[in-house]
């Protein structure tokens, strides 16, 4: 696995002190975007906490999240959470480090008070110290929140930074793109109220490793909780790897309601990933899990078509100079202030989402924008499958004929790839294995490069033949 270190600077460690109107926490930012440009040290907020407890737990919930590993637990794994101002919200982001569970709180405007929320994304500091002060919130205890340091403290404080250096494997970033992707795709499937979400997820299991799931389990809607069932039937939800969800402990006693969402599936469907929203008063937090323990979102392979595509990134362009960090990205906004239709401005906001420049909330239906510090190209570079399919293309290995396309691969073998209906299936035992199920495999990919680079190539003839007449 390729890995990096990011070193993440902080002015101060976050903390949690009394202060006299109550108690304050302060959560150190980390360098970000903003809408006037990169800053060392933005701040998004400074205001109170509505539910200071239930918001200190749900926060909890996150970083636990960014400090776990559910599969292959040995292994270290420590991420600083990501928060974003939306102007109207925070968002806080992790991803665990086995790359099969991202989580998301999203406090929205009825549980903050007393201040304006800015707009930008930043890592934010939540170390141990803290974590044992969030733990002991009262209900009863009002609670100020300051994301971003003093003004007082911007221009005065000449002290040591906090430097945390964390390792940043590619399939992190893999991850966040491909998770907002497969988000996309998911219905709401079910809503529990909260004395039957709490019953359903305090009976699941909390193994690690030993203790974890083998195979796909599956759940159905039934009354006002759901049932468990040994495959997939219409209306099911898939739920990998339950233990996954032990993170969603620390807000039971709080949940009002909890919201299920996946993909449509049919009778024998494989594994798929799903979302598990526990609605908080003002806030929501949710958990989404990979389609296995095992498998990390980073070789699930959705964002591999707009990646293999000069049109999307160009588009791609276009479309993040009208973003400026809203809560909802509208697709039919996008499309009338660009000029594109709406399937181009979609391929191009999961163009974007590769560099975490967007991300999907499944409650809303909606993308949103944040921007995290990735490069899309190093996305690219590092993609096992795009970089094979690049080289096959390079080497005039595709051959095109009709709804057939054949590749020779670099042992010689040819790979038969047809088109039916759009979707494109093929001969190899990549595709044999997973029938599509985690994007295309490089000869697909390979033979739909060459076929729009043909088509791009006819339109480019005939606007010259247009400008010639």
């Amino acid at each position: 696995m390729t890995r990096s270190l990011q070193a993440v600077a902080y002015r101060r460690p976050s903390v949690l002190e009394s202060a006299a109107g109550g108690q304050l926490l302060g959560l150190e930012t980390s360098r970000g975007a903003t809408p006037t440009g990169v800053k060392d040290h933005p701040q998004f907020f400074a205001g109170f906490l509505t539910s200071p407890q239930v918001a200190s737990a749900a926060l909890l919930a996150v970083a636990d999240v960014a400090a776990a590993r559910y599969y292959q637990q040995q292994l270290r794994a420590s991420l600083d959470p990501v928060v974003t101002g939306n102007g109207d919200r925070l968002r806080f982001e992790s991803f665990s480090g086995c790359c099969g569970v991202y989580a998301r709180l999203d406090v929205l405007e009825p549980g903050l008070d007393g201040g304006q929320v800015g707009h930008g994304t930043t890592n934010v500091d939540v170390n141990n110290p803290l974590r044992e002060a969030l733990s002991r919130i009262g209900s009863d205890d009002p609670l100020h929140l300051r994301v971003g340091p003093e003004e007082l403290a911007v221009t005065t404080l000449d002290g040591p930074v906090v430097e945390k250096k964390v390792p940043l494997p590619d399939r992190w970033l893999r991850g966040f793109a491909e998770a907002q992707v497969i988000a996309a795709g998911f219905d709401l499937r079910a809503e529990l109220p909260a004395a039957d979400a709490v019953r359903f997820l305090r009976a699941l299991p909390r193994g690690g490793a030993r203790g974890a799931s083998t195979g796909p389990r599956w759940v159905v809607p039934s009354g006002k909780t759901l049932r468990p069932t040994t495959r997939a039937v219409p209306g099911a939800v898939c739920l990998p790897g339950p233990e996954r969800l032990i993170a969603l402990q620390r807000v039971l006693r709080h949940a009002t309601a909890l919201r299920v969402y996946g993909p449509a599936v049919t009778g024998g469907a494989a594994a798929t990933a799903s979302a598990w929203e526990v609605v908080l008063p003002g806030m929501r937090l949710t958990l989404t899990l990979s389609p296995d323990s095992s498998r990390g979102f980073s070789g699930e392979g959705g964002v591999l078509d707009a990646l293999a595509t000069d049109e999307a990134a160009e588009d791609a362009e276009l479309i993040s100079v009208l973003l400026a960090w809203e809560p909802r990205v509208d697709v039919a906004d996008l499309a009338s202030a660009s000029g594109l239709t709406p399937e181009r401005v979609r391929a191009a906001l999961i163009r974007l989402g590769t560099s975490g420049r967007v991300g999907y909330d499944t409650a809303e239906a909606a993308y949103f924008h944040r921007e995290l510090p990735y490069d899309a190209e190093r996305v690219e570079r590092h993609n096992p499958r795009l970089r094979s399919a690049r080289a096959l293309v390079a080497a005039g290995a595709v051959a095109l004929d009709g709804a057939l396309g054949t590749v020779t691969a670099e042992d010689g073998h040819v790979h038969r790839v047809r088109d039916e209906a759009g979707v494109l299936s093929c001969s190899c035992l990549w595709w044999a294995k997973y029938r599509g199920g985690r994007g295309p495999c490089k000869h697909a990919l390979a033979v739909r490069m060459v076929r729009r680079g043909d088509a791009a190539a006819e339109r480019d003839m005939a606007r010259v033949e247009a400008d010639a007449r």
